[in-house]
């Protein structure tokens, strides 16, 4: 999980190098943005990724990234061989999508889509659920001090279906994100797969609760308030 710097002196963008999947992936940040930044609980899902190939296998498999950010996470897993769609706010879409071409075109199985994402906004219309048929659902670092903790998990319920795997990676720093894995725990089995104390970092594996013991009536309840108080902000 190393990474190298080419500072701008030597090269027109500067840019990180990473080495997955047998091939470098250059990767362009912006320090003005903390959605367009390579954070560590990104590479420890990418190494997960690489290093369970034959146990979470992603050749032809749908995927679909949340909070994409740079692109890493969706790059390595195109690269793996997995049907690919990378999301995030429209601000970053740009980057986003630089990345994700730079270091698939002609490398990949299936070419990567990027398309926009914020939680909780018309998931209905952009992200159908008859058509949501996600094998995967990659997420790294998506869960900081934020208003829209709530919106998150209307999206991951929403992007579900019975079958589909979460990977989400997670750094702790207060105690927002252990009530947000409380809240996660009510609709979601929720298994810890690896620990990094010294980094703060946590990798988990969830799945959709069954909807009896997921209490879905509870549920509908909590989307309503999150959608009525993202109307009011």
């Amino acid at each position: 999980m190393a990474r190298c710097f080419a500072p701008t002196l030597i090269t027109t963008t500067s840019w990180e190098g990473f080495h997955f999947v047998g091939h470098e992936i250059r990767i362009t940040e912006a320090v003005d943005c903390y959605g367009a930044v390579v954070w560590p609980s990104a590479l420890v899902l990418c190494y997960f990724l690489e290093m369970n190939v034959k146990q979470y296998n992603m050749v032809d498999k749908n995927v679909i990234e949340i909070g994409a950010g740079t692109g890493l996470v969706s790059i390595v897993a195109s690269l793996l061989g997995a049907h690919v769609t990378a999301t995030d706010l429209p601000e970053l879409l740009g980057n986003l999508q630089y990345n994700i071409s730079r270091n698939t075109k002609m490398k990949c199985k299936h070419l990567p889509q990027v398309k926009e994402l914020s939680w909780g906004v018309a998931l209905d219309k952009n992200f159908p659920r008859s058509s949501n048929n996600f094998d995967y659902i990659l997420a790294a670092d998506v869960v900081y001090a934020h208003p829209f903790l709530e919106e998150l998990l209307i999206t991951f319920d929403h992007l579900c279906k019975e079958t589909t795997i979460i990977f989400w990676v997670m750094k702790f720093r207060l105690e927002k994100e252990n009530k947000f894995v409380d809240r996660f725990k009510e609709l979601f089995d929720l298994e810890e797969i690896s620990s990094f104390p010294s980094l703060n970092i946590k990798l988990y594996k969830a799945m959709k609760k069954n909807p009896r013991s997921a209490g879905y009536p509870q549920s509908r309840a909590w989307k309503a308030k999150a959608i009525s108080s993202r109307l009011l902000l």
